[in-house]
């Protein structure tokens, strides 16, 4: 290779760079497809309803399963350019239904379309029912019979023959609907092609053409969800909670929402536009039927119509709906792929995220350092830089657990390696915070530079393990070194290549504290088709890249953990942060929203987005606190540590032009309310660490929405400012400027008491608050108990062996609840049954602590309970008596919190009953 004279080099330097930052400096709208300018959304669309005219044939078990041919009805001209569909329909234990269509195998189609692999854990597989039969029944206003197939004991799927139609519905003739699949005939498959001279399938945008070698290839279809008030879900978009209408009577420049992974810099809020993840799964909820789910295991570009009431009035549908039933529509369309749907029934919101993550995954028990409070930058400058900012963190009693290196890091954007002038001693610099109990994380993209002298480079290329272009040479894209490739992470192979350049041999310089972010994993190409890889690039196995392009980033998250877990011999849990996600992301570590903006709506919008996630099964999420972009005014970025500290995910950052903005940077006062958000945190974590677990085992996510706690609520059905952590703490944002007020809704009849203050709030109702800077409104709902560390230290590590504090907050029975969740913090071992789980019970005076730990259960702890706070206790006690010892405690009046900038609200306090968390007690209350 020949090298470069100075002056072209630089050149090409001054080239790329103007490109990047007439690309970085905003979102521009028209860098970006539409609807109209998408061929097969634009189709879609265009379709009316009963434009479908299949009806299903041979229908018939087959290895367990129902299987039908699909075929146009009575249509010869039809017939002779459509060949027939085959229909699989698969039904598991839960009552979930898989329902598959794809093209004749026997008919030979120019390729085999793509269907996602290793996203469906091979448990569920294991609970599939074997149909062994099933019955018939004509419907309503039908000359055919349509087939009924068992689910459980509540509900049964129906395979309406002609027209073709999937529903489910409770069960029994005339039972009421849940969710419905093409009830409105806006079925449509555009099967593969093979292409005829002088025939055009190309398609340009912006200067760059796909050449479509198989044709269009697109599917659609309408799904319809009964008795539902609203639908949640499908992420990644700056929305709202709840998804508006995008087509029909009332709704202006109507967009679909689209799921099609992008590098966005400083997206919009409000926008059904498509940012860095796509999780296609639907929820539907409503007062009189519950929660339902809907999931479309497809990786190619997808756009989803949530349809307005009245979508259809003016049509004649060929298809009778049940009239007495409310119902929410949708169109979903996507690029290419199959249909491989899964229907879930719910009833409650709860069931329906257990169900889905019983397909697709629970998310992964972090480490315990990865919930608390970490600290980002593009970039810190240097080893000396980090020793300040983690030595200025001690001398101002901040906490923090993990300090973070982006790109500037490296040698010339080389992953894996370090620039050696300005982090000369990697090694010690890790072992110096480590020290401390802090860690460190680096950045690992997915774009390889195209460097002869790199060793990464040069080893994929000899392997031939990048992706190809549509000629079959390596695809050469531009990102952060300039010219670059990117792995083929779809290949099995070649994510075992990836996982091994984690060995302490291959990234020289890390440690067993240095843990892994994944950005721009979309993947990110600066000069590609709308930022990212060409729709026609090759991947293993003959797949086009539009095939799989929202699973790319999934792969590349999924090698990188399996290099840190390898790393460590399958000792030590993986953190790895990821911006792209996919279903099954939530198996592979945490995910953040992306390149937000300094702005008071980017906190607001933050809280859906968040909230949307953990519906998807990604509990361990959050925003970049303060926003990545612009620099934040004080009192902006106060309001975002205080809501930051209830994130799942807790991380300042921002982008290289801001201005620093570690807390001590904003003046005394502004140092102190900040500190005390992340104090909060730290004081949280045994509460989050246990929501952690219930996430890891049930799917439920750690932040929900309100009506995930309070399902028959219909004010909580839209409200996305507030949310829950876990099941007792209610978290109502300040999202507007000077706030002097701010109205918070408590759900439930039961009270609520003040988090600071321990005051008695009333259930039910909305309440008008003096917007105090001191924090954000929370609450703790009475009939929980809720487990806190008071004593602050420099790291969560450093907090291992501090007592625990249970607050005990009351109910009108005088009764509560709650779990606490301990195990090493950082190995696998609590898969083996090395925990302690316990539940704690108030009732009739007395509090118990009760083992939930199945045998053989074996993890031992010295950790004591040093105060037990009872909230709403009448009248009051004067004595404790705790069994077994059969010791006397006093009781007596004490601060809620330690520390005085938490509020100085006394209440009735057990001080010292000192019972162990491991142990089995009572403690009688006279």
């Amino acid at each position: 290779m020949k090298k470069l004279s100075s002056h072209r080099l630089l050149l090409v330097v001054l080239l790329l760079v103007g490109a990047q930052l007439s690309w970085v400096s905003s979102w521009k709208r028209d860098e970006f497809r539409n609807c109209n300018q998408t061929p097969f959304c634009k189709r879609a669309r265009s379709r009316k309803p009963g434009s479908s005219s299949l009806i299903a044939t041979d229908v018939t078990i087959d290895d367990g399963d129902l299987t039908a041919k699909l075929v146009p009805k009575n249509n010869p001209l039809e017939e002779e350019q459509i060949k027939p569909l085959i229909l699989t329909l698969s039904v598991y234990q839960d009552g979930t239904v898989r329902f598959k269509i794809d093209e004749d195998p026997t008919l030979h189609p120019p390729k085999k379309r793509f269907e996602v692999p290793d996203v469906i854990v091979p448990e569920f597989l294991d609970k599939k029912l074997w149909l062994q039969r099933f019955s018939k029944e004509l419907l309503d206003g039908d000359s055919v019979s349509s087939s009924i197939i068992y689910l459980s004991d509540d509900y049964e799927a129906v395979l309406r023959h002609d027209p073709f139609e999937v529903f489910i519905r409770e069960k029994g003739e005339g039972g009421k609907r849940l969710m419905s699949l093409n009830s409105h005939g806006l079925f449509d498959f555009e099967q593969l092609g093979v292409k005829m001279e002088g025939e055009d399938w190309e398609e340009r945008f912006r200067g760059h053409t796909d050449t479509r070698p198989y044709g269009p290839q697109s599917i659609s279809f309408d799904v319809s969800f009964y008795d539902a008030d609203f639908v949640y879900g499908i992420p990644e978009h700056a929305t709202g909670l709840a998804l508006n209408p995008t087509k029909g009577p009332g709704v202006e420049e109507s967009e679909p929402y689209r799921l099609f992974n992008l590098d966005v810099f400083e997206y919009i809020h409000d926008s059904p536009f498509g940012l860095y993840g796509s999780i296609p799964f639907m929820l539907s909820h409503g007062k009189s039927r519950g929660t339902c789910g809907f999931l479309w295991l497809n990786a190619a570009e997808m756009q989803i119509d949530v349809l307005g009431l009245g979508w259809d009035d003016s049509e004649s549908s060929l298809i009778s709906l049940p009239s007495d039933q409310n119902r929410i529509d949708t169109l979903w369309m996507s690029e290419a792929g199959i249909v491989d749907v899964f229907f879930f029934v719910g009833p409650g919101p709860k069931d329906v995220v257990r169900q889905y993550t019983s397909v697709t995954g629970t998310p992964a028990m972090p480490q315990l350092f990865a919930t608390a409070y970490h600290q980002c930058r593009w970039n810190y400058r240097d080893e000396e830089d980090v020793s300040d900012v983690d030595s200025k963190f001690d001398e101002h009693d901040i906490p923090y657990d993990v300090l973070w290196l982006d790109i500037e890091h490296t040698d010339g954007k080389k992953y894996f390696t370090w620039d050696r002038v300005l982090f000369p001693n990697p090694e010690e610099m890790q072992k110096q915070l480590a020290a401390k109990g802090r860690r460190m994380v680096t950045i690992v993209d997915p774009h390889i530079k195209r460097d002869e002298s790199y060793h990464i480079h040069k080893e994929a290329s000899k392997k031939g393990y990048y992706v190809k272009d549509a000629t079959g040479k390596d695809y050469d894209g531009w990102c952060w070194p300039g010219s670059s490739s990117y792995v083929d992470m779809l290949n099995p192979e070649i994510r075992s290549w990836w996982a091994e350049k984690f060995s302490y041999h291959d990234y020289v310089g890390s440690t067993p504290s240095l843990y892994i972010w994944n950005d721009m994993n979309e993947p990110s190409v600066f000069n590609g088709p709308e930022v990212t890889m060409p729709r026609d690039a090759v991947h293993y196995g003959g797949v086009e890249h539009r095939e799989l392009h929202n699973a790319y980033g999934y792969y590349f998250h999924m090698a990188t953990s399996a290099g840190l877990v390898k790393r460590e011999d399958g000792k030590d849990r993986p953190f790895v942060l990821s911006r792209a996600f996919f279903p099954g992301s939530q198996r592979y570590g945490a995910v953040w929203t992306g390149d937000n903006t300094a702005e008071w709506e980017q906190l607001r919008v933050s809280v859906p987005m968040i909230l949307t996630l953990g519906l998807t099964g990604i509990s361990f999420s959050g925003a970049d606190v303060g926003g990545f972009f612009g620099n934040p005014e004080p009192e902006l970025l106060v309001r975002w540590y205080q809501l930051g500290a209830f994130y799942p995910f807790f991380r300042a950052h921002a982008h290289h032009d801001t201005k620093r903005r570690e807390p001590w940077l904003f003046g005394e006062r502004n140092t102190e309310l900040m500190r005390e958000a992340i104090h909060i945190r730290y004081m949280l974590l045994p509460y989050f660490y246990t929501l952690f677990r219930e996430a890891n085992t049930t799917g439920v996510p750690v932040v929900r929405p309100l009506w995930m706690e309070f399902p028959a609520d219909e004010t909580t059905f839209s409200n996305d400012e507030a949310f829950m952590v876990g099941n007792s703490l209610l978290v109502q944002g300040i999202y507007t400027k000077d706030a002097k007020h701010v109205s918070v809704y408590l759900p439930g009849p039961e009270s609520w008491y003040d988090f600071r203050s321990g005051s008695v709030y009333k259930g039910g109702v909305t309440h008008k608050l003096h917007a105090s800077e001191e924090s954000i409104p929370s609450f703790q709902r009475a009939g929980t108990i809720l487990p806190r560390k008071d004593r602050f230290r420099r790291s969560s590590t450093q907090m291992e062996n501090d007592p625990i504090t249970l607050v005990i907050a009351l109910n009108s029975s005088q009764a509560a609840e709650g779990e606490l969740y301990i195990d090493d913090g950082k190995s696998f071992d609590f898969e083996k049954g090395a925990f302690i789980h316990r539940h704690f019970i108030y009732s009739d005076g007395k509090l118990t602590s009760i083992n939930l730990a199945p045998p053989p259960a074996h993890y031992s702890s010295d950790c004591t309970v040093e105060r037990i706070i009872l909230l709403g206790l009448s009248p009051a006690p004067k004595n404790a008596i705790i069994e077994p010892a059969n010791h006397k405690a006093e009781i007596e009046h004490g601060p809620l919190h330690l520390r005085p900038a938490a509020g100085r609200a006394s209440v009735l306090t057990i001080r010292k009953p000192n019972v162990r968390i491991a142990d089995n007690w009572t403690i009688k209350i006279s």
